[in-house]
């Protein structure tokens, strides 16, 4: 098989990471795999938020508020430990499912295509010398995180990339056997 499949074998997420980003002209690259995902009817059902420096701040900002509403009233020390998620890397790349109302391409699939959208960009930016983590969790879904994000109507986030150099490497995960998860049919 190919050098692509290598690579895919040896795909990790990495938790740990540091400045320095990618800068625009590998942002510009990667995004442009990120384009390159199967889109039935060519609806793009995607979009993207590049936040770092100060913008990270404001996320920390808007991530405190979406627990605040989740969990109602929380101590400070609390809250500064969710507003510190925002600076696990030094750039972290909002994913948003942008769904259009069309008459043969159902919601879900655009959701998929979104998905694969963003997995592209996360492989187009780790082949670049990145190392990327995909996030979600509960407040990926709070309406607060979805409004202080500025999403509109219908969409939805589908991860918080964080992105940025490796700063350690990690212990390789084992990996599933086959047979956990592929079966021939008929049986």
């Amino acid at each position: 098989m190919s050098s692509v499949t290598d690579f895919l074998l040896n795909r990790a997420s990495e938790p740990r990471l540091e400045a320095p980003a990618p800068d625009a002209a590998i942002l510009d690259r990667a995004f442009t795999c990120a384009a390159r995902a199967p889109d039935h009817a060519l609806l793009r059902p995607w979009r993207y938020l590049v936040i770092e420096g100060e913008g990270l701040d404001a996320l920390g900002e808007v991530l405190a508020v979406g627990y605040s509403d989740l969990r109602g009233k929380t101590d400070e020390k609390k809250l500064d430990i969710i507003r510190n998620k925002a600076h696990r890397s030094p750039m972290i790349i909002v994913g948003i499912a942008s769904p259009k109302p069309h008459p043969k391409v159902p919601e879900v699939e655009q959701i998929l295509s979104a998905g694969a959208s963003m997995s592209y960009l996360g492989l187009a930016l780790q082949d670049a010398g990145y190392g990327v983590m995909w996030r979600t969790g509960e407040l990926v879904y709070n309406r607060l995180v979805l409004e202080g994000l500025g999403l509109e109507q219908g969409e939805s986030i589908i991860g918080f990339l964080y992105t940025g150099t490796v700063s350690s490497n990690k212990p390789a995960v084992p990996r599933p056997e086959l047979s956990e998860f592929v079966a021939r049919w008929p049986a």
